[in-house]
């Protein structure tokens, strides 16, 4: 059966949904699917540039456009030609909002499988939107997630990604936090081969008052994927407080020489914006600094984005040209610390989930390229590679002699 042609902008849980979506409305070659994003305006524009085109190529095609930018404003996008829809981010995933009578789980087209168990977010950082398309955090019940994980570990996939918006504010009937439902997962599903974390609050993982069952879990349970990827967004303390995070640089720094106290090669990565509003050059260069000082191999960084409606949009802005200046700086540093964090595993032999013939990612979401006379391996196996190099950010592996 053939499936709409699905357009996915923005995060990953966007393209979680997006195989939902696709899944629920098989059947409709003559529908095209925009889901949209609303993190920066380059999304959004894309997302509209997107869909003239569409329009052009495929005139007679039914745009229906979803997603936390429509949700925002939905008259905006109908406004915009081929468009006939625009469906609601809490019923994109129904199955009757596109047809289906037979509902269930649809195929992960990842060779690690995405699980949502938490929707929307309670904090009001002051850059953000999302919020507002998304709406207050919801989770999903232990046992749904328990249900859904061996439907995946039963369709073959062997490394599950927990994803939402804020997974660290998951909560359980009971009061229970986001490490409890992991070490149930992990208990009850013992299929789960690899169980990893997406993007998390860094106040979850503080010393002192974060999940203690997380923090057991990287301790005890190797399932549980050494990496850690931290919604950071700055390394100045001011900045933080302007943007209505909830931790400091000390926090995190405590978080990071703890973590790796417990596991010594964990794979750290962090969302960082360049250029918040009112960051002068001395505090850019704060953040410059704890980045390089910590070692965080693997930086998302964005350019600040006028959101608004947003607190941050009425603050003083740093020139765009000087967001876009310091974003580069920030992707150096980066690439720097990611060059050394690699050069760790030459020697070792790490167990790589392949995603492609010829690529895959280690336990510490390490990329790894397989050497370029490598026999193919099966997307979705865990293959021993030995490590014999670093080439333009990819560790080089060959099979174990």
């Amino acid at each position: 059966m053939t499936s709409p042609s699905v357009l996915t902008f923005g995060c990953r849980l966007n393209a979680h949904e997006s195989d939902g979506m696709a899944h629920h409305a098989r059947g409709q070659d003559d529908t095209i699917i925009v889901n949209t994003c609303a993190v920066t305006t380059t999304a959004e524009r894309q997302a509209r540039q997107a869909i003239r085109r569409a329009h052009r190529e495929r005139p007679d095609a039914k745009i229906v456009v979803t997603g936390c930018a429509s949700e925002i404003d939905a008259k905006r996008w109908m406004e915009l030609p081929g468009v006939v829809r625009v469906v609601p981010n809490a019923d994109k995933l129904k199955p009757t909002t596109w047809g289906d009578s037979k509902p269930g789980l649809p195929p992960s087209r990842h060779a690690r499988a995405l699980l949502q168990v938490q929707q929307g977010c309670d904090h009001r950082c002051t850059f953000c939107i999302i919020p507002y398309g998304r709406g207050d955090s919801r989770s999903t019940p232990t046992t749904e997630a328990i249900s859904r994980a061996r439907a995946l570990t039963e369709a073959g996939h062997r490394e599950i990604v927990l994803t939402g918006v804020d997974i660290a504010s998951w909560q359980g009937t009971d009061g229970e936090g986001l490490g409890r439902m992991c070490r149930t997962l992990l208990q009850d599903v013992p299929a789960i081969e690899r169980l990893r974390l997406s993007s998390v609050d860094p106040v979850i993982l503080d010393p002192e008052t974060g999940d203690r069952d997380l923090w057991w879990l990287l301790e005890n349970e190797p399932r549980l994927m050494p990496h850690l990827h931290l919604s950071l967004q700055a390394g100045s303390d001011l900045i933080l407080k302007r943007m209505k995070r909830r931790h400091t640089t000390t926090q995190v720094a405590s978080m990071l020489q703890h973590a790796r106290t417990l596991r010594p090669n964990i794979g750290v990565g962090a969302d960082i914006i360049a250029g918040f509003p009112t960051e002068t050059d001395t505090l850019f260069n704060e953040t410059l600094s704890f980045i390089e000082e910590q070692g965080i191999p693997f930086l998302h960084v964005f350019p600040y984005s006028e959101r608004p409606g947003t607190p941050a949009a009425r603050m003083p802005a740093v020139p765009n040209g000087e967001r876009q200046a310091r974003a580069a700086q920030l992707r150096a540093i980066g690439e720097a610390n990611r060059d050394t964090f690699l050069e760790k595993f030459v020697g070792q032999t790490v167990n790589v989930l392949i995603e492609t013939p010829d690529r895959g990612h280690s336990p510490e979401f390490a990329p790894v390229r397989f050497a370029a006379d490598a026999s193919p391996a099966v997307r979705g196996s865990i293959i021993p590679l030995s490590i014999y190099s670093v080439s333009e950010g990819h560790l080089l592996g060959r099979s174990p002699a």
